[in-house]
This record gives structure tokens, sequence and C-alpha cells, in this order.
């Protein structure tokens, strides 16, 4: 299971998995009277993000570790539903669906045509028919989309086996989905068990480890560890906004959360956590260390409506990163692949290859172009998050067109 994107709507916290437009209320809000937008929230989203990016170009073990991005976004994600099921759930979980699904319809049709393109056929698997039903995947992704495997790629441009790379992040897809579904179900099981509720999916991922219980079939057992691994996040994101967590005594949380997390890298550890073999692959460790961070992070929301002075340099980067959530985290690993590609070109300059074989093995320069080729897709392939959201397509959606100054933009966006 890959980490990260991030992973959908049009208020001010659903920024982690949608378009973002930082100037449209929400519909559930009382008209003349916009949210005020949560910066606490749009700043963790885009470290999320930007950690999803150097975790999959580093492999560092110890980055989801340090920032356990997918458990946040998930956990920001269901805040946001919680907050959206104000208003009929039909019409939330329609809109959450419509927003999330234009981009992964654009990178399908990309995609999916140079996968045919390079010789993908229904013939690869040994079932035709099969093939044509799992295409819808790529439709309406209630399980992982197909792809083709080991294809050569472009030689110096394009890896080989492009198209796992393409299709690894849409796990997030599908898991996103899923959770938006069980939304309405899973709000109210909290509003009468709340802790019952967000323990639920712990004690799931545990006995999902031990194998005291499974699934037939690949596709419904990624689904249900999926659930298993960051329902916790995504309920107690759902119980932020329910004032759950504000119940409880100021001390609770801090004394409680650092325990959790422990015992979480204790069973890494235990499990023989290293580099090739991190939290991804331990989906209970994965569970336990995300539920304690996302816990603590939550209590300790300060919920800014305007940047702190250090942190006001950032506000195009960081609305920019929640503007094109969607997109950035489709597209990234792709870009990684391209930009690894161009930059292995250099080694057939022989001065490089002799003054500064060093410059040629580091990573990163390659982050540098990988970050230029996403800048690249956020132009190119940014509109459908806006069309997806009926919003008029924008380029380059960093919060700037000429009403001021930063600190007015922040106050206008309140």
């Amino acid at each position: 299971m890959t980490a990260p994107l991030p992973l959908v709507g049009t208020d001010a916290t659903d920024r982690a998995d949608g378009p973002h437009d930082p100037s449209r209320p929400d519909p559930s809000e009382p008209a003349g009277r916009p949210p005020a937008r949560d910066r606490y929230f749009d700043l963790l989203r885009a470290v999320a993000l930007f950690r999803v990016v150097l975790y999959h170009l580093m492999g560092w073990a110890w980055l989801p570790v340090l920032f356990p991005s997918m458990g946040v976004m998930f956990a920001l994600a269901g805040n946001l539903m919680a907050r959206s099921l104000k208003r009929p759930a039909v019409q939330v979980v329609r809109g959450r669906m419509r927003r999330l699904l234009p981009p992964l319809w654009l990178l399908g049709a990309i995609g999916v045509s140079g996968m045919l393109a390079q010789g993908w056929s229904p013939d690869d698997d040994g079932h035709p028919g099969w093939w044509f039903l799992h295409l819808t995947f790529w439709v309406l992704p209630l399980s992982d989309p197909p792809y083709a495997e080991g294809l050569a790629g472009v030689p110096g441009v394009l890896g080989e086996d492009w198209a796992a790379e393409l299709a690894g992040p849409l796990w997030y897809i599908r898991a996103y989905l899923w959770f938006v579904l069980l939304s309405p179900l899973l709000l109210k099981a909290l509003r009468v068990l709340p802790w019952p509720t967000i323990a639920a999916p712990l004690v799931l991922s545990g006995i999902l480890h031990f194998g005291w219980f499974s699934l037939p079939g690949e596709r419904i057992d990624s689904a249900l560890t999926d659930f298993s691994t960051f329902g916790a996040c995504w309920i107690l994101g759902m119980a932020h906004q329910q004032g759950v967590l504000k119940r409880l005594p100021q001390y609770v949380v801090p004394s409680l959360a650092p325990l959790v997390g422990a015992f979480g890298l204790w069973f890494a550890f235990h499990e023989g956590f290293r580099g090739g073999h991190d939290l991804d692959s331990i989906p209970f460790a994965q569970a336990v260390w995300s539920f304690a961070t996302v816990l603590l992070l939550l209590h300790i929301s300060p919920s800014w409506a305007e940047w702190p002075g250090r942190l006001r340099r950032w506000d195009r980067v960081i609305t920019l990163l929640n503007s094109r959530a969607v997109t950035i985290y489709l597209w990234h690993n792709v870009c990684i692949l391209v930009a690894a590609g161009l930059y292995d070109r250099l080694w057939g300059f022989e001065t490089l290859e002799r003054n500064v074989p060093w410059l040629l093995e580091s990573s990163w320069p390659v982050l540098v172009l990988t970050w230029i080729l996403i800048s690249g897709c956020v132009l190119a392939f940014g509109w459908a998050e806006d069309l997806a959201a009926r919003r008029r397509p924008r380029l380059w959606p960093d919060g700037s067109g000429g009403r001021g100054s930063g600190e007015r933009r922040a106050r206008a966006r309140v």
C-alpha cells in the first residue's frame, strides 16, 4: 500500500482530497456568513502532500513516522465530511463523488490510452470479459483499477513499468470513496457510541494482522485493510468536528497519545521495521501510530483564521498545494519517474561523470525536477478540479489575483 494523496468539497476545510476554492463558502453555512478558513488544517494538508512526494522519491522509512501523511489527510477529510453532513447525506455524498472523480477520469483517459498504445489488451490476463468489467473501476473506483504490467516506457524519459507507478496512488482514491459512502453510518454510530466507534477500526486492524479473521479475494481484503488502517483517523476527524474530543479533560490526550504512539512504534520494530519494510508494510503499526499522531494534532489544533506572522510568506504555496491536491497526488509518481529518467541522462556527459559523480548520484536535484514537472501537471491538468467543483478553470490558483496584500487576501477568505 503506497502513501497519499491525498488525497473534495467546497468549504473551508475540504482541501486534502479535492479542489480548493478559498473564496467559495460552504452551502451548509448561513447565507452572508462564509465559514472561517482553518489555516492550521491547510498547513497540515500541505505538509502531508509534500511529505508524500518526498517519501516516494527518497524511500526513507522514518518519514511516515515523522509525519504520517495519510492518517492526517484522512482525518482532515473526515472532519469536513462530518461538517458537510449537516445537509442531506445523499446530496453530500454525490457532491464528494462529483469533485473526486473527474481528475481520476482525466488520468485514466491518458494513462489507459498509453497502455493500449503500448500493447495492453484484453488477452493479457486470459479473461477478456473480466478485463472489460474491471476497466469500469477507472470510472467508479470501488476497487483498484487494472493496469498493464512490465511496459517498456520511453527510453531516457519514461521508465519501465510506468503503468504500475501511475496506478500506485489510486488505492487512496478507492479508500476515500468508501469512507465517503460509509460516512453517514459512521457519523450516526459516532453520535451514539463515540469511543467504541473510534476504536473499532483499530481493533479490526489487530484482528486482521494476527489472522483471526480474513476474507477471500485480494480486492476485498485490500479494501478492508485500508479501512482498518485509516478508519480511526477518519472517524477522529469527524469526532473533532462534532466536539467529542473537546469533552475530554485537557490532560487526557497529551497523556494518552504518546503511550499509544509508543506502542505503535514498539510493535513496528517488533515486526522488523526498517528500510524496505516500513509502516506501510505493517498496517497495524501504521494504524496505531497514525491514530496517536492525529489525536495529538487535533488536540493541539489552534484553529487559525489568519496565518501567524512567520507563516504568512508561505500563504501562496500552501494555498496552491491545497487547491491542486488531487492533481498533485494523482500525477506525482509519474513525475518522479520522468524526473529520474531525465536526470539519469546526465551520466552521458563525461565531464559531469568524471568531476561531479556525487551530484549525479544525489536525489535532491531529482526532487527539484519532480516539483517542476508537478507544476507542469498543475498547469496542464489542474483545470479538471475546477470543472469538478463547477468553477471557472484557473491555471495557477495560489490565492493571488491582484486583490492587494497577502494580509488582505487572508482576511477576504474568512
